[in-house]
């Protein structure tokens, strides 16, 4: 297996790997390696898999968990991100925080791509704590934020569309809300490693009022989204992108108009964030 880096800040294509289901223990367990050390890794040419290869491939690196709102394809637990169906992620996001337990990792395939366009960008949010001055430091392992399923990238398009698949698909997701309350610097459970944890599912800070929690994400999500703490991605059809949900925001680019994107993903159950004093997320009581 050939690890080739693809910039400074994260990221690094896999290959020599024909992903299936019966994967030798030693080479999940350098994937996994890899995965903490670039936060995101990519496989080229995976034009063979199918959805149950799919999950068999996940089920190498943890236990598969279902998104909490949104029905999986046939498949169990995968999830299907179609751009005719509310699935266009155009704003920066770490998956499922409004979840009291967002996933360890997420397992993303490209089966239908745009010809032009569609890429995705991922944000290392541990460099992104790294390079805060020291005071901003201080203040952000004090804050903790309000994370809700109000706005979900996987819904939000589908109120503009009138098809009756879409209409069904804003109603399941909106049938039911769900918010936590995490911290704003988690420690890595694996590596130790701090990392600011924000996104678009993050609402508001706790006990802070809506001006200055508007104010203080801007401060805080611009060191996230620097160039420097980025790397974009050109799909190509095979392609598979793996990367640590506890560690990066990534940023789906919608700028292919009409044409079609479809995309599957699979995620792997996280833990509970820890944040720097030892306290744990905990579910958003109103």
């Amino acid at each position: 297996m050939q690890v080739v880096p693809l910039s400074g800040s994260l990221g690094a294509e896999l290959r020599g790997v024909f992903i299936h289901g019966g994967m030798p223990e030693e080479d999940a367990a350098f994937i996994q390696r890899m995965l903490l050390k670039y936060r995101v890794v990519f496989f080229r040419n995976q034009q063979h898999m199918t959805d149950q290869s799919h999950w068999d491939f996940a089920r190498n690196f943890g236990e598969i968990v279902s998104h909490p709102t949104v029905a999986a394809q046939e498949e169990p637990a995968i999830l299907e991100l179609h751009s005719h169906k509310g699935g266009r992620a155009n704003s920066w996001h770490t998956d499922v925080t409004f979840d009291l337990r967002p996933p360890k990792l997420s397992i993303l395939r490209a089966v239908t791509l745009p010809e032009l366009g569609g890429d995705t960008v991922w944000a290392n949010t541990v460099a992104a704590y790294e390079h805060l001055p020291d005071n901003l430091k201080a203040l952000a392992e004090k804050l903790w934020a309000v994370h809700g399923n109000d706005f979900d990238y996987a819904a939000s398009r589908v109120e503009l569309l009138h098809d009756d698949t879409a209409k069904r698909y804003r109603r399941q997701y909106a049938a039911q809300v769900i918010k936590s309350e995490h911290p704003v610097v988690r420690v890595h459970p694996d590596t130790g490693e701090k990392s600011l944890l924000l996104g678009h599912y993050a609402q508001r800070f706790v006990n802070c009022n809506t001006y200055d929690s508007d104010r203080l994400y801007e401060i805080f999500q611009a060191h996230v989204t620097r160039l420097e703490n980025t790397i974009r991605w050109r799909w190509a059809p095979g392609d598979v992108a793996m990367w640590d949900n506890r560690s990066t925001q990534h940023y789906a680019i919608n700028d292919y108009g009409d044409r079609t994107r479809v995309m599957r993903r699979v995620t792997i159950v996280g833990d509970v964030p820890v944040s720097v004093d030892g306290s744990l997320s905990r579910p958003h009581v109103q």
